[in-house]
């Protein structure tokens, strides 16, 4: 296994007091069910500019770009408090204290971007260690940094990846921050005015006022210090029982999947996404149909937003939580028995299913019976990884805009945090319209998913080594983009403009 060598460990606060930032910020149900889950762990591979080496300015510079960017999410600079009330209740809240979030240094000597890119099989061993805080649970934020962002050195690239606890923001908040801190990072400067100025047209929304008239802020946990310690904190081990794989689908194989979904049904409502989710079932269930009977139940969770669900629909930029998890439920037989468009369609009902009243209803209840999230460690993962498959992330997500100053990302992977066989994680693709899956399932499960013929077809394979021996459509696009890039003073940032078509776009895969 290769080593990672670990070089520095600082904290980095924010660099100025802000009023607010002396306020709490109260959880709501969506964030306290997460109590029980780990970090949210993803992170970006960037090839290392010939010109740049990854010395101890290019370090200072992204600490102090990072402490520019917690004066705008400075609740990432806090740390969880556990309140206990009378007759055996607890709140819990963030206290936006300021003591700061982690910064870790390593390098991985002698691992490449190939090493990580080329291999059919994500390396676990290696791209695991690319994170902190692994196996480390949302409740233990109470004593340990909200945020740790780890910096890792390879031999010809560069790997950022960021822990965030999950109870504190979702996977649209965890972006947001992210896009900030690349953003200030790629300005150049990092004085207080420039967080300023993109704070004012980028800043996170923290109030939970949308809640007032509906539930009662702080929510009263019915459990005592103590019971909360039994409860809430996860015992959990390592699994390593599982192997990755990243598929790519390029953006006319995505078009024709969800137009062969529609077709089938002749309805037009089946997304791109939906129509995906369901070629890697059914493709899953065909893999694993000889452990299984024909009239047994099986299960695909979601992941919802519900920003926009809600009535009236909460900020585009709210930060924490606000997702559910819808399940759709189906036999062996009729799964493998109907089309792609029957199974698409089963997923765009179950989604549709979750309506304002839904979420607002859900809310009230758990209050009233607080329940919560558990990854499936301890669980047969034979029989999870059957029968039960779960998809997070969006394709939505602003992953590939993320250029910290010297190039934009090569690629993105996430970390062990709950992590499972059947755990299957969306990303958008490099190329505008494309779609990527990181799939976790036992080996013997992707193995065959490899081999099948009719998933396999919707499949761009992509080989790192093999692009890197002949100067590419996009690097040729991106070096006729610098020549003609303007550069425009605008509110006191350095602004590039991009001057790229969406016909080119549209003719190119960069990964």
């Amino acid at each position: 296994m290769p080593q990672i060598r670990l070089i520095s460990t600082s904290i980095v606060s924010p660099t100025r007091h802000n009023d607010e930032s002396t306020h709490q910020i109260e959880l709501t149900p969506w964030d306290l069910r997460l109590l029980k889950l780990e970090y949210i762990q993803k992170g970006l591979l960037f090839r290392k500019p010939a010109d740049k080496e990854v010395n101890q300015n290019l370090i200072q510079h992204l600490k102090a770009s990072l402490s520019c960017t917690l004066n705008i999410f400075y609740p990432l600079a806090g740390r969880l408090s556990l309140v206990e009330n009378q007759e055996n209740t607890a709140c819990f809240f963030i206290n936006c204290n300021g003591v700061g979030a982690h910064f870790v240094h390593a390098a991985a000597d002698g691992v490449r971007v190939a090493d990580i890119l080329d291999p059919v099989y994500i390396p676990n061993d290696i791209v695991h260690n690319f994170f902190s805080m692994n196996l480390v649970g949302n409740y233990e934020g109470i004593s340990k940094p909200l945020l740790v962002a780890q910096v890792t050195e390879l031999v010809d690239g560069i790997f950022i990846g960021c822990s965030i606890n999950h109870a504190v923001i979702d996977g649209t908040s965890f972006w947001h921050f992210f896009n900030t801190w690349s953003e200030i990072s790629r300005s150049g400067s990092v004085h207080d005015n420039v967080a300023s100025q993109i704070s004012t047209s980028n800043s996170p929304v923290f109030g939970r006022r949308f809640l007032d008239g509906l539930i009662d802020l702080p929510v009263q946990i019915p459990f005592s210090q103590i019971q909360i310690q039994e409860k809430l904190v996860p015992h959990t081990t390592s699994s390593s029982n599982y192997i990755q794989r990243m598929f790519h689908f390029p953006k006319e194989k995505v078009a024709g999947l969800k137009a062969k979904a529609n077709a089938e049904m002749s309805i037009n409502s089946i997304s791109s996404l939906q129509a995906l989710m369901a070629h890697l079932w059914r493709a899953t269930i065909r893999s694993t149909r000889h452990d299984m009977t024909t009239d047994q139940e099986i299960i695909y969770r979601v992941a919802v937003g519900l920003r926009q669900r809600m009535d009236p629909p909460l900020p585009e930029k709210y930060s924490g939580n606000a997702l559910l998890t819808v399940p759709v439920k189906s036999t062996v037989a009729d799964l493998l028995h109907h089309g792609l468009g029957w199974v698409a369609l089963q997923i765009n009902k179950a989604i549709s299913s979750i309506t304002a009243e839904e979420t607002k209803k859900y809310l009230e209840d758990w209050v009233k019976c607080p329940t919560f999230s558990s990854n499936t460690r301890g669980v047969s993962t034979a029989i999870w990884s059957s029968t039960s498959l779960l998809t997070g992330s969006s394709p939505r997500f602003n992953v590939y805009g993320n250029d910290f100053g010297w190039g934009r990302p090569l690629a993105v992977r996430s970390g062990a945090a709950n992590k499972n066989p059947g755990k299957l994680t969306v990303f958008p693709g490099a190329e505008e319209g494309s779609v990527d899956f990181e799939v976790c399932l036992l080996p013997g499960t992707l193995e065959s998913i490899g081999d099948d013929a009719e998933f396999m077809e919707a499949v761009q394979p992509f080989k790192y080594s093999e692009s890197r021996k002949s100067k590419s459509a996009v690097e040729l696009l991106f070096e006729k983009q610098d020549k003609e890039m303007q550069t425009y003073q605008t509110i006191g940032l350095l602004t590039r403009i991009d001057i790229i078509s969406g016909a080119q776009l549209d003719s190119l895969a960069f990964l």
